[in-house]
């Protein structure tokens, strides 16, 4: 709790200006675009039209949120009501701890990881829809109508979130949290239908997007940039740095690709698989938002914060088979801080020090997805029935 309490208090006062972080300033996401975005919500519209606005309708929520702190400034409360959620994943990885067979090194995990991170962590909403996949996943074996509910509304916040329930066991439990997350979906969809403007707009203001520059598919022209050998730029293009020109395009069809044939992978995981329990249920959420930000055209440091709470919940279980990943997801956090903010200049040029931290950072992310799978397919395979041992021949003397 203490060490939790000392590195959140930091991260704050970095937020509030008392000290400097080093590299770019993480703020003016929050007081700028959320605050914008904020005062174009309170008119019961959603930002159309705007290219920074990425998100399902759920996610006006978070934006909304520092109305319930009038008396402090907009960035103030948003900083505080994500430590708030901060506080919550915290919690429940504690109570996750507290479980016959339970650990805590979860919690440490999330309290180091975030502090690694640095101030960004609070300075986007992304750990708020962590806090609601957090508390899914725990309330499926008890109350699976709940954790659909929560991993609906997830879905309608940052569409991520859903993908927790990939792992609960076959049956009852399955039927009814799948089923209360698609009837959560559909309800709160047509609320946002019936009383606002727009709430879908994004679903078809996304499709000119190129490859973002911290993503996997960036480094090959990150590296034909540096030696010359490709014409295209990075340019602030909906909402973040991306690669335009040459091939674009086509990388982002492979990427798309890819992503599909992961997704193809875990439904065929999911149909062979045989083993399912608590430690089965969190390593498959784990691998399967894993596998979705490794394969995505968008890789923005905040993503993490998800791995690091899914990832605090495999290693709250003593038999959780996704140790080595969750170290790799851990060492990757250290090289997204020296990528944003840090070392932020030179990734975007394609400087040598920034395609370095890149491939190392992105290197960690693909090697961490693979052993996730592996490890996840051995970990529920049906058991292997060994071959009867051949019968020996008898001699028998007349």
């Amino acid at each position: 709790m203490l060490a939790w309490a000392v590195t959140r208090a930091v991260l704050l006062l970095a937020l509030f200006g008392v000290w400097r972080y080093p590299g770019e300033d993480v703020r003016p996401d929050v007081a700028v675009i959320y605050h914008g975005w904020y005062e174009h919500l309170l008119t019961g519209s959603f930002p159309v039209g705007d290219v920074t606005w990425q998100y399902p309708p759920a996610a006006a929520a978070a934006f909304l949120a520092p109305a319930v702190l009038p008396f402090l400034s907009y960035a103030s409360a948003f900083y505080l009501l994500a430590c708030a959620a901060d506080a919550v994943v915290f919690a429940l990885l504690l109570r996750a701890a507290r479980a016959p067979g339970g650990r805590l090194e979860g919690a440490w995990l999330w309290v180091v990881g975030v502090a690694v991170l640095g101030p960004i962590a609070l300075a986007r909403y992304d750990v708020m829809a962590t806090a609601l996949a957090v508390a899914a996943l725990l309330a499926v074996a008890r109350h699976p109508r709940v954790a659909g509910v929560l991993a609906g509304i997830g879905a309608m916040v940052k569409v991520w979130p859903v993908l927790v329930l990939a792992g609960v066991m076959p049956g009852r439990a399955t039927r009814r949290s799948w089923i209360s997350a698609a009837a959560t979906v559909v309800a709160l969809g047509l609320v946002f239908l019936a009383f606002t403007r727009g709430a879908f707009a994004f679903l078809t203001e996304q499709r000119e997007r190129g490859i973002e520059i911290e993503s996997l598919g960036a480094l090959p022209f990150h590296v034909a940039r540096y030696l010359g050998l490709w014409s295209g730029t990075s340019q602030l293009h909906y909402g973040s740095f991306e690669f335009l020109g040459p091939y674009v395009r086509t990388m982002s069809e492979v990427v798309l690709a890819v992503t599909v044939l992961a997704f193809g992978w875990l439904v065929w995981w999911r149909l062979r698989a045989r083993a399912f329990s608590h430690a089965v249920l969190y390593d498959a959420a784990f691998t399967a938002v894993l596998v979705f930000i490794t394969t995505s055209r968008v890789i923005s440091p905040q993503y993490l914060i998800w791995l690091l709470g899914l990832g605090g919940l495999c290693l709250a279980h003593r038999c959780t088979a996704q140790r080595l990943p969750i170290v790799l997801i851990l060492a990757a956090c250290a090289f997204t801080v020296l990528e944003f903010p840090i070392g932020f200049g030179p990734v975007v040029r394609s400087n040598l020090p920034g395609i370095v931290v890149l491939l190392a950072r992105d290197g960690l992310l693909l090697v961490a997805s693979v052993s996730a799978c592996r490890r996840l397919w051995r970990s529920t395979a049906p058991p292997r029935i060994p071959a009867a041992a051949p019968k020996q021949a008898v001699r028998v003397n007349a």
